[in-house]
């Protein structure tokens, strides 16, 4: 959901309004409730193959393919995820939690086979992207085929018998692929025809009030963002005219020269500030313009720059004061932001640590290096994550007493 629509605070009040309720009733405390769906709605943003959109700015920025960003942020995603996953599972094994009796849980595949259609779009613009195509071309062809999905589902309701409907479906696949000799305008010319024949029918069980309403509610979302990448050029143009960035670059850089760890540090501290309160796409727009290219002087990889003051501007709605992902939480899951935050901080401990072991070890992120390297760095993130996650749960298989969770905490430490 997140990695979709772009927004992690969005996510937040979309499905925190039944998970967090769902793991409250299971036993888990407000905060930690809160702070879960908190870490895991931001998540989405990194996330491949969609990251919020940022993944396609990203391309555009920096000139590189599509494919290569998605490289450089699957491993640090997955062990984000690992992260909130594995948290979860000690704070149950703490509470001597039990989830759902195998019989009560719903079947993911069941979903799939009644509605496997429903993925066509998402397949097109993925494979689309894989195969070079630029994002406007890809999502142009994807919004396409989801416009079509849904106008050739309304059509073709009313057909009792089976053989027509996969004809239908034949034949309108058949057409599509018109596109391919006369572009995008074959996909108009279908959608115009597939809407007459609605009209026609009358009886269209509402598809088209739908498909108006979706039209208004895709500008409604459109205008706060575009507002924002607007007022990003403002801030962006006072940023250089001022010096400020330059100034700041230098300082950072001079410091970089005798103490890498410090001038990352410094960066992350400046794109946390940065990152507080904006939403995702200038979010990044902001931090790549005044963060990334110090790191860049300071000999890190190009993408591994960008991913990192990414990272820490997608954290920032982690982190207090401002902490909007934890805060949007706080009336579902009826506690303050502050708590949710600090527990956030604990389950999302990934998203602060990856970077840094990115920037040591590119390898993390797929750049450069042999895939004994990847297998090595990449074991010792498990090890490290496995072992924080026992210390500030202070669970491992039983309950760790002060002096094991300082233990386990410090070994994570040196492995990072």
């Amino acid at each position: 959901m997140g990695t979709i629509n772009g927004s992690g605070v969005a996510n937040v009040v979309t499905t925190g309004q039944f998970t967090i309720p769902l793991m409250k009733r299971f036993g888990y405390s407000s905060s930690f409730a809160g702070g879960v769906e908190a870490t895991s709605s931001m998540g989405g943003q990194i996330m491949p193959p969609v990251m919020g959109a940022v993944a396609f700015i990203m391309a555009e920025t920096i000139n590189v393919a599509y494919i290569e960003i998605v490289k450089a942020a699957i491993i640090p995603a997955v062990l984000y995820f690992l992260t909130a996953f594995w948290t979860v599972h000690l704070e149950a094994g703490k509470r001597n939690l039990v989830g759902l009796a195998k019989e009560d849980c719903p079947d993911p595949w069941a979903a799939v086979k009644l509605r496997w259609y429903l993925l066509i779009p998402l397949i097109g613009l993925v494979s689309l992207l894989f195969s070079g195509y630029t994002p406007l071309f890809s999502g142009t062809v994807g919004l396409a085929l989801t416009v079509i999905l849904i106008f050739g589902a309304a059509v073709i309701s009313g057909a009792s018998s089976t053989v027509v409907r996969y004809l239908f479906w034949v034949l309108l696949g058949i057409a599509c692929t018109g596109f391919v000799q006369f572009g995008v305008i074959t996909f108009f010319a279908i959608s115009a025809l597939l809407v007459a024949i609605l009209l026609f029918r009358r009886n269209n069980g509402g598809v088209l009030k739908m498909a108006i309403q979706a039209l208004a509610d895709g500008a409604q979302h459109a205008l706060p963002v575009a507002i924002a990448c607007a007022l990003v050029g403002v801030i962006i143009g006072i940023i250089n005219l001022t010096g400020v960035a330059a100034e700041f670059g230098g300082q950072v850089i001079a410091i970089g020269e005798d103490n890498l760890f410090l001038a990352l540090f410094l960066t992350m501290i400046t794109c946390l500030g940065l990152g507080m309160g904006i939403p995702t796409i200038p979010n990044y727009i902001i931090t790549r313009s005044l963060a990334a290219p110090i790191l860049l002087k300071l000999g890190v990889p190009l993408i591994v720059s960008h991913m990192f003051v990414f990272y820490f501007g997608i954290m920032a709605d982690l982190t207090p004061p401002v902490a909007l992902a934890a805060f949007a939480a706080a009336p579902i899951a009826r506690e303050t932001g502050l708590k949710i935050s600090m527990q956030a901080l604990r389950v999302a401990i990934a998203g602060f640590v990856v970077p840094y072991m990115a920037v040591y070890s590119p390898a993390l992120m797929l750049q450069g290096g042999t895939t004994r390297d990847v297998v090595f760095v990449v074991f010792k993130a498990v090890v490290a994550i496995g072992l924080w996650g026992a210390g500030a749960t202070g669970y491992l298989f039983k309950d760790l007493n002060p002096f094991e969770r300082a233990y386990v905490i410090v070994a994570a430490a040196l492995l990072v």
